[in-house]
């Protein structure tokens, strides 16, 4: 489906003596069928790098590139419409609707986006994977922080995304569900010909990565 690139892209917050630099200069490719690691200290800039790359935040300077397209000529409806087709984000606030079932949070995703999503059998799996299929009636607040984390996972995956961004998609699951979910993104990155981007604390992640980068102070190298 192609790579994500960002080209000399910086990031800065405020003017003057009060600027902050979130990110500096940074080169940064995922490929797809690969899962790619982003890690580093809190406040390092690797949260801002993956909205970016995700275009929910505008880069200050640089290109951000995904399959060779430039998001940063897109106007905002399509930026909108290319993520809601092409990206599907996990972020740390999980934001699914309080009011409705598991089930009802899928449905809602089909409402809002309702051709190439998952095919019924497939997304099936998914929920066995994630150890969330036998939940669909319940409501977030019947949901541990775990379960609310794999729910959201598959609602990023079920739209069938080329790109999936992925912020501490772990941070609250145990070293079984770890293993069940990094073995299920990289499956879809490998056979389903994706590119995903994991920023993460989480050690446990590594040994499934094809290739990992580090920020500190918002400067990126490989490792």
């Amino acid at each position: 489906m192609g790579n994500l690139k960002l080209v000399d892209v910086t990031k800065s917050f405020g003017t003057g003596d009060s600027q902050v630099i979130a990110l500096d200069h940074i080169n940064f490719t995922a490929n797809s069928k690969e899962l790619t690691l982003i890690v580093g200290p809190s406040g390092s800039g690797k949260s801002t790098l993956l909205t970016i790359l995700g275009g929910l935040q505008a880069a200050t300077s640089g290109q951000v590139l995904l399959n060779n397209r430039n998001l940063n000529t897109f106007s905002k409806k399509q930026a909108d419409d290319f993520r809601l087709e092409h990206i599907g984000f996990i972020l740390q606030a999980y934001s699914l609707v309080p009011y409705l079932t598991v089930k009802k949070q899928f449905d809602l995703v089909k409402r809002i986006k309702p051709e190439n999503n998952l095919p019924p059998e497939i997304f099936s799996q998914y929920l066995e994977r994630l150890g969330i299929s036998n939940l669909q009636a319940k409501y977030p607040d019947q949901l541990s922080g775990g379960q609310t984390q794999r729910v959201a996972i598959a609602r990023a995956l079920y739209t069938n995304p080329d790109y999936i961004l992925a912020d501490e998609p772990t941070s609250a699951l145990d070293s079984q569900r770890v293993d069940e979910v990094a073995k299920l993104f990289k499956s879809i990155a490998t056979r389903d010909d994706k590119a995903v981007v994991i920023v993460t604390h989480d050690l446990r992640m590594r040994s499934y990565a094809d290739q990992v980068y580090e920020i500190i102070d918002g400067k990126i190298s490989t490792v």
